[in-house]
């Protein structure tokens, strides 16, 4: 189904009666995202600065990761995870393209390429963002019951399906930040092989 075909099929299900009738339950993660590991695989992390208090009710999760993961090389890509348990209308995922502007960086391309991850494939939201000459490359989708998307449309026609069959809304963001230095190659490597490490461990404490 193309991208106006999965909007129609948003607008009717959201104005069915059994849509607006439903209550999600609230979810939790299989483990606390304060425990996530700070090792993984080759990669390993140290803590972001904390989250402000009033940047934090604008977010609205219910749990978040924000660190900084290195590789031996000295690759680094930072990792902002944010889970909610439950979403409505007003306290949803924030898209990350709403909080580049306010920030000063600048989109300047953007493609949807499909990455490998063990024996899954799924396509990511490529970003490359600038600002006062620097660049970074900006990775993110929407992971939570059994599937990892890039299309906003599509997450949340599949968020007003699941909230009808299961009575579910939970999810996640997850959005990698790399530096660009010189050519995009070593930021797209450095992410592809991160991604490759991050996975596994995102099975552990989504929920299923």
């Amino acid at each position: 189904m193309n991208r106006r075909g999965w909007v129609l099929f948003v607008v009717i299900l959201a104005a069915s009666p059994l849509a607006r009738g439903s209550d999600p339950i609230a979810v939790q993660p299989r483990l606390p995202f304060g425990e996530f590991p700070l090792q993984l695989s080759a990669w390993r992390g140290v803590e972001g600065p904390p989250v402000e208090e009033d940047v934090a009710k604008v977010l609205g999760a219910d749990d978040y990761v924000n660190r900084v993961y290195v590789d031996p090389q000295g690759a680094a890509v930072g990792l902002w995870v944010a889970f909610y348990g439950s979403q409505r209308q007003g306290d949803a995922i924030h898209s990350p393209l709403n909080c580049l502007p306010g920030t000063g960086w600048t989109p300047v391309a953007h493609t949807r390429p499909m990455v490998q991850a063990g024996d899954s494939r799924f396509r990511v939201n490529r970003y490359v963002v600038q600002k006062r000459g620097e660049r970074q490359l900006v990775t993110y989708w929407f992971q939570g019951r059994d599937r990892a998307i890039a299309s906003e449309y599509v997450n949340k026609a599949y968020l007003l399906v699941d909230a009808v069959r299961r009575h579910r809304t939970d999810g996640a963001l997850i959005r990698l930040v790399a530096p660009i230095r010189g050519n995009e190659r070593a930021a797209d490597a450095a992410t592809a092989s991160f991604i490759t490490a991050l996975q596994p461990a995102l099975a552990r404490w989504l929920p299923r």
